[in-house]
């Protein structure tokens, strides 16, 4: 589906999300579309509903109520088409999850060959490619332990790119890091960011938020207070949930 206003592709469509853990309703009637290429920044206190809404684009989380699609398809509930679902969704959590006993090689090559089918050859020549564009290219015959967190999110990222994604998921990427990798993780993700990627960022990174965001959408108990493009956002934003927000971390 193409939107009008954008002449865009909806990649990613929420339409009325609700999600519950017991008593607490974390997803608040949630509608949001993601257009091909957009940038979008999901911020807002802790407890607000921001990984779980980035968690259920791909179904780590399950939902109550609503709907999600992907590319026109509906989100699959398990099985196959769950598995090619999460191919086309690349994820990248706080915690880099890579395979401790590969090699980096190994680790970015893994899903192409066994999910895309792809030749092995194949695969070492496009992971070291990817290696080489998020800067740890010298790295890839080294196992995880042997990297910094920074380099290890790195690779994070370009195993996820590795398997040629419609759409990226980043839920805090930088917020189990030492502050001095921070920046090198981000500099990958605002590279990405204006190659085209259809990306979808969770994060405290407000520098990262105004940089690189074609919009950004300010969460709160479990909705979405306000959205709007950064530069609006930043120096103009329209609710009271807002203003107290960004008063709060914007002065320290």
């Amino acid at each position: 589906m193409t939107s009008p206003a954008t002449g865009r592709r909806r990649l990613v469509v929420l339409d009325k999300v609700n999600k519950h853990y017991g008593a607490l309703h974390v997803l608040q009637d949630i509608d949001l579309t993601i257009h091909e290429g957009e940038v979008v920044v999901l911020i807002g206190p802790s407890g607000s509903g921001k990984s779980t809404l980035c968690r259920t684009i791909n179904r780590l989380e399950t939902y109550e109520t609503g709907s999600i699609s992907i590319d026109g398809q509906p989100l699959p509930q398990e099985g196959k088409s769950l598995a090619k679902l999460r191919a086309d969704v690349g994820m990248v959590f706080q915690s880099f999850n890579l395979f401790a006993h590969k090699t980096i090689l190994e680790n970015v090559t893994l899903g192409p060959i066994k999910v895309r089918g792809m030749s092995k050859s194949d695969a070492d020549k496009r992971a070291r490619e990817l290696l080489e564009r998020v800067g740890v290219g010298h790295q890839a015959d080294k196992y995880p332990a042997q990297l910094s967190g920074g380099q290890q999110q790195r690779v994070a990222i370009a195993r996820s790119l590795a398997m040629d994604p419609k759409v990226m998921l980043f839920d805090e990427p930088t917020s189990a890091l030492d502050p001095e990798m921070i920046n090198e993780v981000l500099d990958v993700m605002t590279e990405l960011a204006k190659s085209g990627m259809t990306m979808i960022v969770v994060t405290h990174e407000m520098g990262f938020a105004r940089r690189a965001a074609d919009r950004v959408v300010f969460m709160a108990d479990g909705q979405i207070v306000e959205q709007a493009t950064p530069e609006e956002f930043f120096t103009n934003p329209q609710s009271e949930r807002a203003k107290d927000f960004l008063g709060k971390i914007l002065t320290h």
